[in-house]
């Protein structure tokens, strides 16, 4: 049996009539599921929720460290000994009675008395200090003459009275010239002494 595939049928028979027919129900069936299959995945697309995106969590700012406070320069304070000043005032008691002196209640003195007493303390004190400071004025002028202090003098040797306005230089009247001290030559304690005892206590048998 031989087909001729190039030969198109004249007439329409009851046989290729249900052919065609079944073929049209065949492809609008395969085009509805194909639609339909197209909608139930966009359907389906449509209703997955989506992801949850979480929602940024603003960072909180990290805070700020604390500002260092500028140093500031503190006050250097030196660890002093109490014996110097003892020993100091021990000599004053044994050259001029100094302790005596201030401790003594001068009301009941008279003026001569009294200037008589003093005398002895100002030779002792003055032999004390001869003997164990080397002295200076800090000024070199003659006190009541017209000085000028310079920018950037030093404030712990002059110090400065009156109306004081204004920076340096400063002019003016010298009330005072001073004193500073060059040299100690205080003498060595010897090993336990008790430098609390300004003046022993005497007993005469």
């Amino acid at each position: 049996m031989t087909f001729n595939l190039t030969m198109m049928p004249t007439t329409l028979d009851a046989g290729h009539l249900g052919l065609a027919v079944l073929a049209l129900i065949l492809l609008i069936l395969w085009q509805a599921k194909g639609t339909r299959g197209t909608a139930d995945a966009a359907d389906a697309k449509a209703s997955t929720p989506a992801p949850a995106v979480a929602p940024k969590v603003a960072s909180a700012p990290e805070p700020a460290a604390p500002s260092k406070p500028a140093p500031q320069a503190a006050a250097q304070l030196k660890a002093i000994t109490p014996d110097t000043a003892l020993q100091l005032l021990s000599l004053l008691q044994q050259e001029a009675r100094f302790v005596d002196f201030v401790r003594e209640d001068l009301g009941s003195f008279s003026d001569a008395d009294i200037g008589a007493a003093a005398r002895v303390v100002h030779e002792g004190s003055q032999k004390a200090l001869n003997s164990y400071f080397t002295l200076e004025p800090v000024r070199t002028e003659d006190e009541e003459s017209r000085v000028t202090l310079a920018e950037g003098f030093n404030a712990q040797e002059v110090r400065l009275t009156g109306n004081v306005v204004g920076t340096a230089p400063f002019t003016g009247t010298l009330v005072h010239r001073g004193w500073k001290v060059t040299e100690v030559k205080l003498p060595k304690l010897a090993a336990g002494h008790d430098t609390r005892v300004i003046a022993p206590a005497e007993v005469e048998l």
